[in-house]
């Protein structure tokens, strides 16, 4: 059975840091696409990062220099390193896996195609 754990979440005022990490068990990553994805309350689910089956990354532009997808395969964890946060980034994140896609397709899909996810890490940052 397939699970994906995130952590890593908290409160934390604007220009801080964060960094969510991933735990996937029962899970291979090779060859697939794995990402982060996030939903602000009253808000539809938006694309964050992702990385795909050949190492490929994308991201959202409204996070573009801030932040950085990264995996660890002996460790099948992935990880999002958040910094110079901003209140609008507030939201739930979810780590999700599984797609035969391209890294960019995922984030501007805002997941199609993932099979497996998280139940998210709650991310608030304060002004």
């Amino acid at each position: 059975q397939v699970q994906l754990v995130e952590s890593g979440g908290g409160s934390v005022q604007a220009g801080g840091s964060l960094r969510l990490s991933c735990a996937a068990s029962g899970y291979s990553n090779s060859g697939y696409c794995m990402g982060w994805f996030r939903q602000a309350p009253g808000k539809e689910r938006e694309g964050v990062a992702a990385i795909d089956g050949d190492g490929n990354t994308s991201y959202a532009d409204s996070v573009k220099g801030r932040f950085t997808i990264s995996q660890d395969n002996a460790k099948n964890t992935l990880y999002l390193q958040m910094n110079s946060l901003k209140p609008e980034d507030t939201a739930m994140y979810y780590c999700a896996a599984g797609a035969r896609s391209p890294a960019i397709l995922v984030v501007v899909t805002a997941g199609y195609g993932m099979r497996y996810w998280g139940k998210g890490t709650l991310v608030t940052i304060s002004s």
